[in-house]
């Protein structure tokens, strides 16, 4: 038996997403690390490992934000931290995009634009696609080509996206994003599996 934790990796963090973050958790049975939100994240990755283990039950999800920092920022240590801890699984990266275009880019496996369709075209932050295949532009990106993860998944600003993805409506572009990650890695609810 593995008591490994299975978490979601979300580089967002602000209030539109930690409200997203938290409807889709409940949704599909799970729990977001709420103290993980912030603009920039606030909590080391030896404090978010500490919540995480203490979450009562998988899949977590678990927001890391820079805020705009070029570079590897306060997020990105916690995320790598995070993301290398034995005690953890990385089911999959829900990489954010934002404004930042030509600072930090990082490859992804697959998009989800604003009206929920996946895409091998990257997503600006407002969910529509862009002529590049397979990259997202992003704040919160730049160490994620160094993770060996199963799957990145990029998408517009969580929670935003001209309302396609408010918590009010399910953040449907957030959840599917969730599920596509939840899919591919063959979780199925037993952490034992």
């Amino acid at each position: 038996m593995s008591d490994r934790r299975r978490v979601i990796l979300i580089t967002d963090g602000d209030e539109y997403a930690r409200k997203a973050v938290e409807v889709v958790a409940t949704e599909i049975g799970g729990r977001c690390i709420t103290m993980s939100h912030g603009n920039p994240t606030t909590l080391s990755g030896p404090q978010m490992v500490e919540l995480i283990k203490k979450a009562p039950n998988d899949p977590i999800l678990v927001m890391f934000d820079d805020s705009g920092f070029i570079g590897e920022g306060y997020g990105e240590r916690a995320l790598k931290y995070v993301a290398t801890h034995p005690d953890i699984e990385v089911l999959g990266v829900i990489a954010v995009a934002s404004r930042t275009r030509q600072e930090e880019w990082t490859r992804v496996d697959i998009c989800i634009d604003k009206d929920g369709e996946l895409t091998p075209y990257g997503v600006d932050k407002y969910g529509i696609r862009e002529m590049e295949i397979g990259r997202i532009y992003g704040d919160t990106v730049y160490s994620l080509d160094e993770l060996d993860v199963p799957i990145i998944i990029g998408v517009g600003d969580i929670g935003k996206m001209g309302k396609k993805d408010h918590f009010e409506q399910g953040a449907p572009v957030t959840r599917k994003a969730v599920e596509v990650v939840l899919e591919r890695s063959g979780y199925n609810g037993n952490r034992s599996s």
